[in-house]
């Protein structure tokens, strides 16, 4: 890699562009096997000053209430509740604002490197409520007056409970600088709930499941508090390891060692897949480290909960923070960083320097036993039907298992969607060609495809482009991740495909007015935990819904990136909703 320039694989463009799209991804993909994207050190070097700022940030808000002083003098009050919840509520405002997950040229955000509070400040621009028949008050999907009232009052909230003093409720935790009043959290979390409601993109963003729920914790006082904290960080670990039980995370693994800039040699970064350069599938390495990181997230957290103190305390924390710190190292795409820090002060602030709060020492259990009830199902219907709970409440982190679509324009309905969209951003594929002109954007644009192929679903994803476009697939379409689109088109993205669904298509569809065949979508939905299989939906912008089948699993997990032969069963088409299945 270089500092300045990418590292891009020497092709002879002109015979690369002769072959199939199959093809042209295959040296695409070997070149992210032992390479990555080729990023910039630049680029990583602009994400490390970024989680500078979020520190700073977080000391700054910290350093405002009364009784805690000293810039210099962390170590005198670090550890404080009230420092615990700022920083919460901090990483709450930094992520809602845009500038967390999704952030910068690592999700193909250049200029503007992001969308959010500046798209979400704007009317007129699209909003997706979560259950707009459902909910009186919420239908439509065009931001309003109201809408931006809410988020700016939501932005105003959080400031107000960072700059808040602390108060003594006599806890025994209050300590000497006291807490967060509960009417200085309440009005931040009502004004989220409402935003949620008629737009379920700005929740989503300001990681709720995550920084909400722990901030619920504050309606508690004293001991409750903590300890509450403290087992939504549990469930959060075990969420996530319960969802990577799965055949898709070795491939996660293996694609994200191999990007990592910290692992510079190619022969090293080759050992994460099965035989480079003919087989990328994950080798045992990865294969290793997935299963064996899954065991670390459900056995380490467990010790710190559990263990009150002491050796066990020190080796578990020790191990988690080496575990949040390979995450973070390795850069991973959507570029969740500032969370892996966050949580890594997590463990020292509740883990460490409370172990010896535990389930044991709760006051009124009831209300704790109520808020994980409520986060444990939603982790559980997520997981079991993952079409109706979003991957990030779920919290089905870098699972491999999610939600994914591919959206195929035709360059007549690329026109209408940027006549028709106010945007966040251009499209990614114009971003690229700003920086690299017309015909090399190419090269880059494929390994996209590549990096989206290195994962299970990007076999059937593509391979389900020709039954999504006929014939002429390869010449009258430019397919784009639906991550990537939705970005561009709601501000933010986080690998979500609940955002770059039907609502998102007929949303589109309302202000660009396509005919027949300009856009055609592929969404492919997450594996339930209890199924081997994936179902798949084709849909036209216009005709709506035009098939629907499954793939197996276990089919994907024995393809190559490049392969485009994944055996299909149809399960519904628009000429008969119920026909026998058949093998495509």
């Amino acid at each position: 890699m270089g500092f300045l320039q990418p590292n891009l694989p020497d092709l002879d463009l002109a015979e690369w562009r002769q072959g199939s799209r199959s093809d042209r991804m295959r040296p695409m993909a070997r070149h992210l096997a032992e390479v990555g994207f080729g990023t910039p050190d630049v680029v990583f070097i602009g994400y490390v000053v970024k989680i500078g700022l979020y520190v700073l940030g977080a000391m700054a808000f910290a350093l405002t209430t009364p009784g805690i002083d000293g810039f210099g003098d962390v170590t005198s009050w670090w550890s404080e509740p009230i420092v615990f919840q700022k920083v919460v509520i901090w990483t709450l405002l930094f992520e809602v604002l845009g500038f967390g997950c999704g952030f910068g040229p690592l999700n193909l955000r250049f200029v503007p490197p992001l969308g959010s509070f500046l798209y979400w400040l704007r009317p007129g621009t699209i909003r997706l409520p979560p259950w707009p028949g459902r909910v009186p008050g919420t239908a439509g999907n065009e931001r309003t007056i109201l809408d931006v009232l809410l988020y700016a009052g939501l932005l105003a909230a959080t400031v107000w409970a960072l700059v808040a003093p602390g108060e003594r409720t006599g806890g025994p935790q209050d300590l000497a600088v006291g807490v967060l009043g509960v009417d200085r959290v309440l009005p931040m979390l009502v004004l989220l709930v409402l935003i949620g409601l008629r737009d379920k993109t700005i929740f989503l963003a300001a990681r709720s499941e995550v920084y909400a729920t722990l901030a619920v914790t504050f309606l508690l006082t004293g001991v409750d508090m903590v300890v509450a904290a403290k087992l939504v960080m549990v469930v959060i670990w075990w969420g996530a390891a319960t969802s990577k039980l799965n055949r898709h995370f070795p491939f996660v693994v293996s694609v994200m060692m191999s990007n990592s800039p910290l692992l510079r040699a190619k022969r090293i970064k080759r050992k994460f897949h099965a035989h480079f350069p003919d087989d990328l599938r994950p080798s045992r390495l990865s294969a290793g480290l997935a299963h064996g990181g899954t065991v670390v997230e459900f056995a380490a957290p467990l010790l710190l909960i559990t263990s009150h103190g002491g050796l066990l305390t020190t080796i578990a924390a020790t191990v988690m923070i080496l575990f949040h710190l390979n995450i973070l190292g390795s850069v991973p795409m959507g570029v969740p960083l500032e969370w892996n820090v966050f949580m890594i002060f997590g463990i020292g602030t509740l883990f460490v320097h409370q172990a010896d709060l535990g389930v044991t020492d709760l006051v009124h259990p009831l209300p704790v036993v109520v808020l994980l009830a409520a986060v444990v199902l939603t982790v559980v219907i997520g997981n079991l039907a993952p079409q109706k709970v979003s991957f990030l409440p779920a919290m089905r982190y870098y699972a491999g298992n999610w939600d994914t679509s591919l959206w195929c324009f035709t360059q007549s309905g690329l026109d209408k969607y940027e006549a028709g969209i106010t945007k966040a951003t251009t499209l990614p594929h114009m971003q690229l060609e700003k920086l690299y002109g017309k015909e090399e954007a190419e090269v880059p644009l494929f390994g996209g495809y590549a990096f989206r192929s290195m994962h299970t679903h990007g076999r059937a994803l593509f391979t389900l482009i020709p039954k999504a476009c006929g014939p002429r697939h390869e010449t009258d379409y430019l397919p784009m991740d639906g991550e990537l689109v939705a970005g561009a088109t709601l501000g933010w993205n986080f690998g979500d495909g609940h955002l770059h669904n039907e609502a998102l298509i007929e949303a589109i569809q309302e202000r660009c007015h396509f005919e027949d065949g300009e856009l055609r979508v592929i969404l492919l939905h997450a594996q339930p935990f209890h199924r081997g299989t994936q179902e798949y939906r084709l849909i036209d912008a216009v005709r709506g819904e035009f098939e629907r089948g499954e793939v197996m699993v276990a089919d994907m997990v024995t393809r190559q990136p490049w392969d485009t032969d994944l055996p299909l069963r149809v399960t519904r088409t628009a000429d008969r909703d119920a026909m026998g299945a058949s093998e495509a």
